[in-house]
């Protein structure tokens, strides 16, 4: 199937307050954002006209500009709104929604501090992260040789643009070795994520899932453990050796795009989703897709 490359495409895109046609949301060469990673964004999913957890996600967005030491020149209840205003644009009932907030091009030095925060926000049809048919029966991971930083040498709090380079590297990696995704490893060589989705495990019933003291506490990651405390399941958050993962029975990633997704391998390790996996996928399933009667912030 042909690929649509994202710079041509039909529609529009809300670029510093306005809509503006697709082809003509462009930003120069010399973006500040482009050269030293000065950007923060988010990934979020409309489903049935309503963006799942669109609040929280907002509200993160701000708070990752902030720690970036970058003002966005709208308020939040602006960028809430506009992202709806995209989706209705485009006429998408289902989709992807990307918010994106980055530094412009009046300062091209390693200080930003002149330059003019700028920000866009994109929606379009994607369908589940990984291959339907794959998912189901769990997708295979490799392991990174790239681990997670410490919190003292990167800005791990904030959903940063630059941090996803070794994510990039890391999936280039597995898919070079048949793999679906990587799973990542922190400073410490605990277990830490996946390269864009968060990491659960299940043993003797209950839900074990990596401290996310170095890596971003992920809203579909919350969304699921409140899932499964309603569901009962004990949920413990820890920090987890390598060397664990032979004693797991099941285990899932969660994330925006890869929502609740299945893993049948991760390097050496087998696992095999099971009745928790299945629950915690349907009932995700249903949460995103439950109706409300009013959209705000």
């Amino acid at each position: 199937m042909a690929v649509i490359p994202f710079d041509d495409r039909d529609g529009f895109i809300w670029l510093d307050g306005k809509l503006v046609p697709w082809r003509d949301a462009k930003i120069n060469v010399l973006t500040h954002g482009l050269h030293y990673a000065s950007s923060v964004f988010e990934g979020e999913r409309v489903y049935s006209g309503r963006i799942y957890k669109h609040a929280e996600h907002t509200k993160r967005l701000f708070e990752s500009a902030r720690i970036l030491d970058m003002e966005i020149p709208f308020t939040e209840k602006e960028i809430f709104d506009a992202c709806y205003e995209v989706a209705h644009a485009q006429g998408i009932e289902n989709g992807y929604v990307r918010p994106i907030a980055f530094r412009g091009s009046e300062m091209m030095s390693v200080a930003g501090q002149n330059t003019k925060t700028r920000v866009a926000i994109a929606v379009w049809q994607w369908p589940s992260y990984f291959d339907p048919k794959e998912k189901l029966k769990g997708i295979r991971l490799g392991i990174s040789k790239w681990k997670r930083p410490a919190p003292d040498t990167a800005p791990t709090n904030a959903k940063a643009a630059g941090l996803y380079m070794i994510c990039t590297i890391s999936k280039h990696e597995a898919e070079a070795q048949g793999y679906h995704d990587a799973i990542m490893y922190d400073y410490r060589g605990f277990i830490a994520e996946a390269t864009g989705a968060n990491v659960f495990f299940v043993q003797d019933g209950k839900l074990h899932t990596p401290t996310p003291d170095c890596f971003l506490d992920g809203i579909t990651r919350r969304s699921v453990m409140a899932l499964a405390r309603a569901r009962q399941i004990p949920v413990v958050e820890r920090h987890i050796e390598p060397k664990e993962l032979e004693g797991f029975t099941e285990c899932f990633l969660t994330g925006t795009a890869a929502e609740v997704t299945p893993v049948a391998e991760i390097g050496p390790y087998k696992f095999k989703p099971a009745q928790i996996t299945e629950t915690l996928l349907n009932d995700y399933e249903q949460d995103v897709h439950r109706p409300v009667s009013v959209v705000q912030l």
